[in-house]
């Protein structure tokens, strides 16, 4: 599957570990987990992105929290429709880009957002569009969080290298959306990154960085 495929995959994506799927399970204990991290390192006025946002279920727990300047990016249009439907209030108030994250970073200002962070998205990025952690890097100013699978079932250590492509290191959901097991401690402390928090929360591994803007 290249990465053109992997992108329409996701866009086009109903039932489960769709925008209504989701949804329907709410805040979870990852997103108390994110928050938690985000209490730490910025005040509630931050600008924080969400790397995949699905429906929202992330940032609404943000928002009920305190958090004001929220945004999203979310290839999946069908999320937003959901999103007016369970979170109208955090669909009115943020900002949200209907389109892949590859083709909106390009056109982020360096240090735009005080905070960024993903939950299980960065895993299903192509080895082809490994770049785009570069750009990730590039916009956060103060604090990154991965929260991401990075083992396969036979656990093990996961990658170091971006491109996580051969069999070992891809697992298919559903036989057809491809899931790239990464070290993400590797991928972003080689783009300069410190990380300062390592946890697990359930089979996601949570990861907490300081980027190297926060250093400027």
């Amino acid at each position: 599957m290249n990465e053109n495929d992997v992108l329409a995959s996701w866009a086009d994506r109903a039932g489960e570990y769709s925008p209504d799927y989701y949804a329907h399970y709410g805040a979870d204990e990852r997103s108390e987990r994110v928050r938690a991290h985000l209490d730490e390192r910025v005040d509630a006025d931050a600008a924080v992105l969400e790397v995949g946002c699905s429906a929202g279920r992330h940032l609404e727990h943000l928002r009920e929290a305190g958090y004001a300047d929220l945004h999203g990016i979310e290839i999946n249009e069908t999320a937003f429709d959901v999103m007016a439907d369970e979170y109208p209030d955090l669909f009115a108030a943020g900002t949200f880009h209907a389109a892949a994250v590859e083709d909106v970073f390009p056109d982020v200002a360096d240090d735009r957002y005080d905070a960024v962070f993903s939950v299980e998205t960065l895993q299903h990025v192509h080895p082809d569009n490994a770049w785009v952690f570069d750009d990730l890097v590039r916009v956060a100013r103060d604090l990154i969080v991965t929260v991401e699978i990075e083992t396969g079932e036979e656990g093990g250590p996961a990658p170091s290298a971006d491109a996580a492509d051969d069999d070992a290191n891809v697992n298919y959901v559903d036989d057809d959306v491809p899931l790239y097991y990464r070290d993400w401690a590797s991928v972003l402390g080689d783009r300069g990154c410190e990380q300062i928090a390592a946890e697990t929360v359930g089979n996601d591994t949570l990861r907490a960085f300081v980027p190297p803007a926060a250093d400027d």
